[in-house]
């Protein structure tokens, strides 16, 4: 890799005697620090809502009992979201994904690719019903699962696939409220501020590395129910519907 030399912190870099580069060139990098509390990568929202019919029967007070569920954390009491998903489950009932509930979301997630809103709902479906929360462990458990049929016989690793660009295209750009067209704003890279100052840098061409990277340091969180409306049954049109958040955060 060529020397980087960081020559302020508005998220642009001075590249000089690279390689890759004949001239000296400014070029845009993302900034992420690891300082104090790990920071998101995706940041949860209504727009990151994804939308699961309940198939199965659940009486009226089984419902209001589900959506009463709560855990103490601290002196404060939130919403027992994975209790919630689990009760639902145990009640015989199914959870199938109906849609991501804004359209700006979905059609940036379907311009990376077609399957990728079927994927990470069944990734944010895991992380809701099991203990797992790291990236790598969710995508391994929907390999498992395989729940688009890929023809896996000579080891393709489909999903890990599709979701290292999924992870790439939020990186360095792509926002759920805002259309995607699939042009990068970090034109040369991502930079991660480390806790003991070490500053991370991973050129675009560097591809590789950075994928593997955002893959290993990343998980699922749980953002704020009642802000972000979602963890709660509700009936629309005669049929029951469970909203759960994705939300992406480094692991420290």
């Amino acid at each position: 890799m060529g020397k980087t030399i960081i020559s302020n912190w508005n998220k642009q870099i001075h590249i000089s005697n690279d390689i890759f580069f004949k001239n000296t060139t400014n070029l845009g990098f993302s900034i992420k620090s690891q300082l104090g509390s790990p920071s998101t990568l995706l940041n949860a929202g209504k727009t990151t809502n994804f939308i699961y019919k309940i198939n199965g029967s659940l009486l009226p007070q089984e419902i209001s009992r589900i959506n009463s569920l709560m855990v103490k954390r601290g002196k404060k009491e939130s919403a027992d979201l994975k209790g919630r998903i689990k009760a639902i489950l145990q009640n015989n009932c199914t959870l199938n994904f109906h849609k991501a509930q804004k359209s700006i979301f979905s059609n940036n997630l379907v311009l990376i690719d077609s399957l990728l809103p079927e994927i990470l709902s069944q990734i944010v479906l895991d992380f809701y019903s099991t203990d797992c929360s790291h990236l790598t462990d969710l995508v391994t458990k929907t390999a498992i699962k395989n729940p688009l049929n890929f023809n896996i016989e000579n080891g393709h690793t489909f999903y890990e696939y599709k979701i290292k660009r999924f992870l790439t295209d939020v990186a360095l750009g792509m926002m759920p409220s805002q259309v995607w067209t699939g042009k990068y704003d970090a034109t040369g890279g991502y930079l991660i501020v480390k806790e003991n100052g070490d500053v991370l840098c991973y050129h675009i061409y560097n591809k590789n590395e950075f994928e593997d990277y955002l893959l290993n340091n990343t998980k699922l969180d749980t953002a704020s129910s009642s802000r972000h409306q979602f963890g709660e049954i509700y009936e629309e049109h005669g049929a029951l519907y469970v909203n759960l958040n994705l939300q992406i955060r480094f692991i420290k």
